[in-house]
């Protein structure tokens, strides 16, 4: 099919309709092609035999397909658009028999359907997830034990099913564990009370294939790993995070986000879930999909390329209580639940404020029908702060510029967590990803005046585990060219002293190093360690060095379990701070493209040990950053989010600040309080007169 270059007829704002170019390459599949994919599957087996589908997704095409129409189309060109493909995982229902397949639904062909092996296990589901607590509630063994604590008459108890974890005991078949809790007996009816402020201390086990309890845990509430004796269950305070359960301030005033021309951004829709975002010399796609949510594509600054790809790859959160069974307690929420399905619609709330876009997706269901998820993306603009301002103090004439950004945000929540994850593009050339981690602790019990170093008692009765929050973002580079991208890293290091060159000793210099090899590498602030990435190909026109952004990372800790645990073997990225790997079409997801009882040996920690040339070549970053949660009584019931920012930023790849040409903040414009002009100080000149004689004399005065 020939695809003609998107024609620009969107308005600003809005989602106007581009026309033909609905079948790019980085279009997500619509609605028609999930089902068409979903049929043709259905098709290779028997009427009676039912299947439960986990994913269906845009299989993007070979980046050597790619390439050239992305090309083409920047170069205003037609292009041949390649067959649409669906990727689709599966089971055969209640039996743990997981399939792949390949699909063309330009076709209408299966390319490739097999069984997995042992051990891969599919990712969950929301009709799952039900399904799983209705399972454990309803379980005859389950009830008794419940009957046994004494509830009130009317307390209700709520399940919370965890993916279950490894530990290599018994855990070859696809299970969960599952933590239960109660409602405050005092309000029963209150569906959205926290329960984790209740938690009980039995944890059934369910067997997904056969859908039944196979065994009920009993947890340990002490300091050690012993299981106390069964007692009538002690009913604690409630702790409610709900405004109507609150005394709500009085006192703060509106603040409203008022853009009374509209905003500055354009949004063209391409087809029926593609869309190109244009703002202040960005320009690029996104895209959205069941596993990492949020894609961005084809990221561009001022018509020069910058990255191919970028998305959250992976996040693990490691649990640190060594007891059984929380010591296989570590969540993998884009390999086993998924960002894109687990979304918020952000205009039930006030996620974003301000004048807001919002982007749809569509996801598959297990049935293989396609879920529409409306408002998932919110994009709109910020005022953050100043980009730059200088004060000349001789004359008191100032210089300074607002910090508009662009935000394209989405948000998850997976069970107790909620996280904002958000791209943040300014006009300085930056792109920044940052995400802010919220929502509720997961919780335990724990008896009275017992005290434990691997959590913090939040609330009488309730323990909230330490543990860490691990993210990999996956950035696939083209800075001013695909394939000759390499990564350094800059040190600043102490020069010697030297009694011609460095006599007073306080001389420090930078030093380069070229990375060569696949590998893992690691933050070291003692030396101002800066990753950046780098085209040899393209120099600077001023310095003659080569065109490169640098890597910003936060400083965070990696993994904390030793390298011989499972949690460690599973989480492949969570031991390092970067990653490079050499570009493989297939390898997206930093911890494999299975973590659901994950063995570990599939992600990028396995890639990175092929050892690859990477130097100008056609690289893959894969950047970790994180927080190690040792959680507060103030992260109790609900957590002031924790924020954590990644930044890509310019170096040498422009010839001069690239917000020069941004406006200079005026009353007018920003009803802002203009710049004070009466802060000024007498400074000397030097004048050099007609007869070359030079004159000092005093410029000002001081006010």
């Amino acid at each position: 099919m020939a695809i003609q270059s998107a024609p620009q007829n969107s308005t600003n704002g809005a989602a106007a309709d581009a026309g033909s170019p609905s079948q790019h390459p980085f279009t997500p599949l619509t609605v028609s092609e999930i089902e068409t994919a979903a049929r043709l599957v259905k098709q290779l087996y028997p009427e009676t035999v039912d299947l439960l589908f986990k994913t269906i997704t845009l299989e993007e095409p070979n980046k050597d397909v790619v390439v050239p129409l992305l090309i083409a189309e920047h170069e205003g060109r037609s292009y041949d658009s390649p067959p649409r493909r669906a990727f689709v995982s599966y089971y055969i229902h209640n039996t743990d028999k997981l399939h792949e397949a390949i699909v063309n639904v330009s076709t209408t062909e299966v390319e490739r359907n097999v069984r997995l092996g042992p051990n891969i296990h599919g990712s969950v589901d929301a009709e799952e997830l039900v399904e799983m607590e209705r399972i454990a509630l309803e379980d005859e063994s389950v009830k008794r034990e419940l009957q046994q604590y004494g509830f009130p008459e009317g307390t209700v108890a709520v399940c919370d099913p965890w993916i279950y974890g490894s530990d290599g005991v018994d855990d070859d078949r696809r299970q969960y564990q599952c933590f239960l809790y109660v409602r405050d007996p005092m309000t029963p009816g209150e569906l959205d009370c926290n329960h984790y402020a209740m938690p009980l201390d039995i944890s059934p086990v369910i067997d997904v294939a056969t859908k039944k309890v196979t065994r009920i845990d009993r947890l340990p509430t002490g300091a050690d790993t012993s299981i106390g004796k069964k007692r009538p269950y002690k009913v604690q305070p409630p702790s409610e995070y709900l405004p109507n359960r609150q005394q709500l301030r009085t006192d703060l005033k509106p603040l409203h986000v008022v853009q009374p021309e509209g905003v500055s951004f354009r949004i063209t829709r391409h087809g029926e879930t593609g869309n190109v975002i244009e703002w202040q010399k960005w320009r690029f796609r996104v895209g959205f999909n069941q596993r990492e949510g949020m894609v961005i594509f084809d990221t561009r600054y001022d018509g020069r390329p910058l990255f191919y790809r970028m998305a959250l790859s992976d996040m693990t959160v490691p649990y640190a209580d060594p007891r059984r069974p929380y010591h296989k307690k570590q969540a993998f929420d884009l390999g086993d639940a998924g960002a894109g399905g687990m979304s918020n619609n952000l205009k039930l709330g006030c996620d974003c404020l301000g004048s807001i876009h919002y982007l749809d997706g569509v996801v598959s269901n297990s049935k293989g029908e396609a879920n529409n998820m409306d408002n998932v993306i919110c994009v709109h603009e910020v005022d953050s702060g100043i980009i730059h301002k200088h004060v000349n103090y001789r004359t008191g004439a100032g210089v300074v510029a607002r910090n508009r950004e662009l935000v394209v945000q989405s948000i998850i929540t997976v069970a107790n967590y909620d996280y904002v994850l958000a791209w943040m593009f300014n006009q300085a050339g930056e792109v920044s990803y940052e995400v802010r981690a919220t929502g509720i602790v997961s919780t335990c019990p724990i008896d009275d005046g017992v005290d434990v170093p691997w959590g913090t008692v939040v609330h009488p009765g309730v323990l909230a585990t330490h543990h860490q929050h691990i993210f990999s973002l996956r950035v696939d580079p083209a800075l001013d060219g695909y394939t000759g991208n390499r990564l350094t890293y800059e040190e600043a290091h102490t020069m010697p002293r030297d009694p011609e060159l460095n006599p007073h000793g306080v001389g420090f210099v930078v030093k380069e190093t070229v990375i060569e090899e696949s590998g893992a590498h690691d933050l070291d602030f003692s030396r101002n360690r800066t990753f950046k990435i780098q085209n040899a190909n393209a120099t600077n026109p001023v310095n003659g060095k080569p065109v490169g952004y640098k890597i910003q990372l936060p400083g965070s800790q990696a993994i904390l379990a030793d390298e011989d645990s499972f949690h460690h073997k599973r989480a492949e990225f969570a031991d390092h701070a970067v990653y490079v790997t050499r570009y493989r079409d297939d390898e997206l997801y930093a911890g494999g493209k299975y973590t659901n009882q994950s063995r570990g040996g599939a992600g990028v920690r396995s890639w990175a040990d092929r050892k690859e040339n990477v130097k100008d070549a056609d690289l893959v970053l894969w950047l970790q950053f994180g927080l190690t949660h040792i959680p507060r009584i103030e992260d109790f019931p609900i957590m002031p989010v924790e924020t954590i920012r990644v930044s890509l930023k310019p170096s040498n790849f422009f010839d001069k600040n690239p917000a020069l040409d941004v406006a200079p903040a005026e009353q007018t414009f920003n009803q802002s309080v203009l710049l004070s002009e009466s802060h000024c100080q007498p400074g000397v000149e030097a004048v050099v007169g007609a007869n070359g004689h030079v004159n000092g004399h005093v410029n000002g005065s001081a006010h």
